[in-house]
């Protein structure tokens, strides 16, 4: 049996991670470039939908998986972030106003009708996981929270220089999100560098976060699939 990595030297691996992250995935690329037409924007909106609504539920699994009281309770501020204290607010109202903003009716969106088979198989795969995982990966797999605040940053300048027509209200979900993720992150890694001592678990978590990478990959090969040769 292999002996653990340093704390240092997990943590290293952790964010090297990043060489997976969907960032460099030329539909994302081509849309922070403002490459992309008015039907891809709208498309990664709508299908982006389906992740941002069963975020909640991936947080609940965690929380049921986990015996930490303390690590539940800091937890959960996920969920309140997410599902608001009402309808109509909290991330998921945010997301409402962004398809409102680039065009899409709220019916549309919550029916699903533009849903892609290979999102729903990613994300479904995704919240399945962490389920059926022990806590400290699926809490690995929530690492890619490390590398969005930069991501969520550049999303906002580029739309709002290369797509002037979607409405600016339509911001307030990454601006809302920006502070907080770095908080969520910082506090995600410390748990698994804490959590993660013996050889094995520290793979597993990285391992976790390389599928999460897969997961989001594979969300932008269904939308660029499904988009390719789409018109304005």
């Amino acid at each position: 049996m292999h002996a653990p990595l340093p704390r240092d030297e997990f943590e290293r691996a952790l964010r090297g991670l990043s060489v997976k992250y969907w960032d460099k995935h030329p539909f994302h690329v081509r849309l922070h470039a403002g490459d992309s037409t008015t039907a891809e924007v709208r498309s990664w909106v709508a299908n982006r939908w389906y992740y941002q609504r069963n975020l909640s539920q991936k947080n609940a699994a965690i929380i049921a998986n986990c015996p930490l009281p303390a690590v539940r309770r800091r937890w959960v501020e996920r969920i309140l972030f997410q599902d608001g204290s009402g309808n109509g607010d909290g991330g998921l109202g945010d997301w409402r106003a962004l398809a409102r903003a680039v065009g899409l009716s709220w019916e549309e969106v919550v029916d699903e009708r533009h849903l892609l088979q290979g999102v729903r198989f990613a994300v479904d795969g995704y919240v399945n996981f962490c389920r059926n995982r022990p806590w400290t990966e699926a809490a690995g797999a929530a690492l890619t929270e490390l590398f969005a605040p930069g991501l969520m940053a550049e999303r906002v300048s580029a739309w709002q220089v290369h797509y002037t027509w979607i409405d600016p209200s339509g911001y307030a979900y990454f601006h809302h999100r920006i502070p907080v993720v770095s908080g969520d992150s910082a506090y995600t890694l410390d748990l698994v560098l804490t959590h993660c001592v013996t050889r094995e678990q520290q793979e597993a978590a990285l391992s976790a976060l390389a599928f999460k990478c897969d997961v989001l990959w594979a969300m932008l090969d269904a939308i660029a699939h499904a988009t390719a040769g789409a018109g304005a």
